[in-house]
């Protein structure tokens, strides 16, 4: 049973001799009527437990101990259910909130916009307050964004083959990366993706025919820049020089970049003049060359392929539009056009075939390899078997597949299988005389190579060589590029 304390009412435990909340000495025996029921409070007694702690000049700590939990689990029940309430009628404001400015206000309307929508997981919830608030012509702006971005790839990869280039006016001057200023002086000839014009240094006066130059002019972000950090990593000029003197060659047909740079949304490449086309020749004769001039052509381009595969790189793109021939001594030979170059080996690790690593189909799709067309990594393989397809052009003016008007998928189909048959190949242009032998061994030698492989470029151009001298041509001669009737 408990007692209680005859100055401040405290309950205290039967047997204490003090009171453990006021200190106040507890008589021995405690009438039963006190022992029963609280007993009034002395006059000086505290009134009430908030009342002790208020009033209590002491400030005895065991007191606070014994009545601080309730009033604490109070206040904290009150804080508690007040916080609900506000939260709910969407109302927490503090005093300085009432007095505060109207914008300040505004800010607080928003912010409990945003608390109201975090505490609600519906569609809106991860959504901002002003995406919220925003007007139809707003959402109508961001679903049209938002389906313009959801495309599929293949109209992405198929809009970067369209080119977008105008022609520059000429007299226009452009700058380089090393600040060398170049006029443009005509233009040439323009492709689906470039523009090519005739160009001398700012501070020249020439016509077209003494232009010593000539720049390349393509979309900033297309194959020119492609092409431009291939120059940059491996056609250097002392890197071809060097590769001249260890192979004890008069001539390699790599062109040598003179400068390069952009010029408003174009990007350019800078060469010295390296004649015309092939292509060109080809156009003004519409017809085929001699099996002669082929197997010149095919020398001097395996020397370049050669080179630019020991750099680790194929060309990918081998056809009469991107090989160069000297107009003034027709025994120089250029191959060009690296915008689809590949570093098939990079650090000296082959990569691994793999279909579909790259865009399908790109190039010139009579001439690019099977792999090309798989969209598979070209290798030096690849490089080859392009060569041979436009030998084969060359001298007869036609391909299996040149004359159909057929799906790039169906003239990989028609290539792949002509693979293993080179006689199927070239029976159909030489029915009434037998095949070039040095084109067909050659085409046997390439089709048979694996991916990773690499060819013996010293027997492929023995047999060439061999066949070229017998009928009486060598190198050092002029190309004898007249267009057979």
């Amino acid at each position: 049973m408990l007692n209680f304390c005859p100055q401040c009412g405290s309950k205290v435990q039967p047997g204490f001799r003090f009171c453990p909340s006021c200190g106040g000495r507890l008589p021995e025996d405690l009438p039963e009527a006190v022992a029963s029921q609280p007993p009034e409070p002395h006059p000086n007694s505290v009134l009430s437990t908030v009342s002790a702690m208020e009033v209590d000049p002491a400030g005895d700590s065991s007191q606070s101990a014994l009545n601080r939990p309730p009033l604490f689990s109070t206040r904290q029940k009150t804080l508690s259910s007040t916080a609900t309430d506000s939260l709910d009628k969407k109302s927490l404001k503090s005093p300085r909130k009432r007095k505060a400015s109207p914008q300040v206000k505004e800010q607080e309307e928003v912010n409990q916009t945003f608390l109201a929508t975090f505490q609600t997981p519906d569609k809106t919830s991860s959504m901002s307050p002003r995406k919220q608030k925003a007007s139809p012509q707003v959402k109508d702006e961001e679903a049209k964004q938002t389906s313009s971005v959801i495309q599929s790839s293949f109209k992405c990869k198929a809009r970067k083959r369209v080119c977008a280039v105008e022609p520059v006016p000429e007299g226009t001057v452009v700058c380089d990366q090393s600040s060398k200023k170049w006029k443009l002086v005509e233009l040439l000839w323009q492709t689906e993706l470039d523009l090519t014009y005739a160009v001398c240094q700012a501070n020249q006066h020439a016509d077209s025919n003494d232009c010593k130059y000539m720049l390349r002019l393509g979309a900033k972000e297309g194959h020119l820049f492609n092409e431009q950090n291939f120059h940059l990593r491996a056609a250097k000029t002392d890197a071809v020089e060097k590769w001249l003197k260890l192979h004890k060659l008069d001539f390699l047909g790599i062109p040598s970049c003179v400068g390069f740079g952009l010029h408003e949304a174009y990007r350019f490449l800078v060469f010295p003049s390296m004649g015309q086309t092939l292509q060109t020749v080809m156009d003004e004769g519409n017809d085929f060359l001699s099996e002669k001039a082929v197997l010149q052509l095919a020398l001097r381009l395996l020397d370049a392929l050669e080179f630019i595969h020991e750099k680790e790189y194929a060309h990918a793109d081998i056809h009469a539009g991107n090989i160069y021939i000297n107009t003034n001594s027709h025994t120089e030979v250029f191959l060009s056009g690296f915008g689809h170059a590949f570093r098939f080996c990079p650090g000296g690790k082959h990569v691994e075939y793999r279909q579909g690593s790259r865009t399908a189909h790109q190039g010139n799709i009579n001439f690019i390899s099977v792999d090309s067309h798989k969209g598979a990594g070209p290798s030096r393989r690849s490089d080859l078997q392009s060569l041979g397809y436009c030998m084969l052009y060359w001298m007869t003016g036609s391909l299996p597949w040149s004359q159909l008007s057929q799906t790039s998928s169906a003239i990989a189909a028609e290539k792949e299988r002509y693979i293993s048959d080179i006689t199927g190949l070239l029976s159909g242009y030489y029915k009434q005389k037998k095949a070039s032998g040095a084109l067909q061994k050659y085409l046997s030698n390439v089709m048979s190579l694996q991916y990773t492989e690499k060819p013996d470029y010293t027997l492929l151009k023995a047999g060439l060589h061999e066949s070229l001298q017998k009928m009486g041509g060598s190198l050092n001669e002029s190309l004898n590029l007249q267009v057979k009737p």
